[in-house]
């Protein structure tokens, strides 16, 4: 009897837990710096005004997450979609954005200054901003960076994975290295950064090599982004940021917001990845080449190559462990979420889709973190650097 009992209290201990926790996390403002949705809104032309059976994200999810401040990331991979070009794809995803947002005004609004940011906020509405992943979409011109500027654009990754002539990635600074014809930034690079600056645009460092992040950091007068990067001293891959980086960062007064990619939280998926990617995976689908006609054989490839992932998912504590790094190395300062949701194949246990934010809250209260601290890193540390570069 009196282990039911206990049992008893601590279930209702734990349900008003949850409740508080609940309403914690729906007064504060929580904002993510990254979601590559639009993409999908573009090619496939989903309505994400209703609740949709595929993908991580929609207005109906976005809501019981208690999300109120989303950067829409505008993004074309290092071959143009369309054959006029780079710049063409980024205005066909700002275009469904503005489509999106006009279906939904009663729920969204389009964000271009500090203002509109915060009158956003009072309305309760989702507050919609435009992020341009990387800097090829400007093609080399600064007028096009100023008509992206003029369409909505309020931070630009100076690179995706693919070096522009102006500025190198990490990508190729850690997979190409002395083979670069330069590494950094040139003198054009600076001036895209200082024109940034000019216009109110974030400067976005996350995929930038080390040496056009530091770069960057010498040229720019206002704090930076880092949209969606996780930890490098926790899973180092290219993609994630080192300690030098991070104190770098809050030198600046910028803001890290944590990437929730498996592959990127957990260097054990990271590495059977790669491994499946490689000489293993080649072997496995060559093994099977022989039985299969190339649709089936990639169905099960796919299904393959997901088994095999799966056990390897890292779990929500994992992606909060790159929080707490960041928190103990700089302060609470300089850390934020740019979960990556639409953009990537793997999510940790526990982040399944945008209504998991308030689990985030939870681990953080479980950790210990006061109020002040989580509302800081949900969304406070964000709204900081966005003022700082839109007023």
């Amino acid at each position: 009897m009196n282990y039911c009992l206990t049992l008893f209290f601590c279930l209702m201990l734990y349900v008003s837990f949850c409740q508080d926790v609940s309403k914690f996390h729906q007064k504060a403002v929580v904002a993510d710096t990254h979601n590559d949705c639009l993409t999908e809104l573009a090619l496939e032309r989903h309505d994400m005004s209703h609740r949709l059976a595929t993908g991580h994200s929609d207005l109906v999810r976005w809501k019981e997450g208690g999300l109120d401040l989303q950067f829409f990331s505008v993004w074309t991979g290092d071959k143009p979609r369309n054959k006029e070009g780079f710049f063409h794809d980024a205005n066909e995803e700002i275009d469904s954005f503005r489509s999106l947002v006009n279906r939904n005004r009663s729920r969204m609004t389009f964000a271009t200054d500090y203002g509109d940011v915060r009158r956003g906020l009072r309305r309760g509405k989702l507050v919609s901003l435009i992020g341009v992943e990387g800097g090829h979409m400007i093609e080399d011109d600064l007028g096009k960076l100023v008509d992206l500027s003029k369409s909505g654009m309020r931070y630009m990754t100076l690179t995706w994975n693919n070096s522009t002539s102006w500025a190198t990635s990490a990508k190729d600074e850690t997979e190409k290295g002395d083979s670069l014809k330069h590494k950094g930034l040139t003198e054009f690079g600076r001036s895209v950064v200082k024109l940034m600056n000019q216009l109110r645009i974030i400067v976005d460092l996350s995929h930038t090599g080390e040496q056009t992040f530091y770069d960057a950091l010498a040229v720019t007068t206002k704090p930076v982004f880092l949209s969606h990067s996780s930890v490098w001293a926790i899973c180092p891959v290219f993609r994630n940021v080192k300690d030098d980086q991070i104190k770098a960062v809050a030198k600046n007064g910028g803001v890290i917001c944590i990437n929730f990619y498996s592959g990127f939280i957990d260097s054990n998926f990271a590495k059977r990845m790669a491994v499946l990617e490689g000489t293993e995976g080649k072997r496995i689908k060559d093994s099977l080449n022989q039985y299969y006609d190339a649709a089936k054989l990639n169905e099960i490839w796919r299904n393959r190559f997901s088994a095999e992932l799966e056990p390897l998912r890292p779990t929500l504590a994992q992606m909060v462990d790159h929080i707490d790094h960041i928190v103990k190395l700089v302060g609470d300062d300089y850390v934020g979420i740019g979960s990556d949701f639409d953009g990537v194949s793997s999510l940790p246990k526990g982040l399944e889709d945008v209504t998991t934010y308030p689990r985030i809250t939870e681990e953080l209260v479980r950790r210990g973190y006061s109020e002040k601290s989580i509302k800081k890193i949900l969304g406070e540390n964000v709204l900081r650097v966005m003022k700082a570069n839109f007023e």
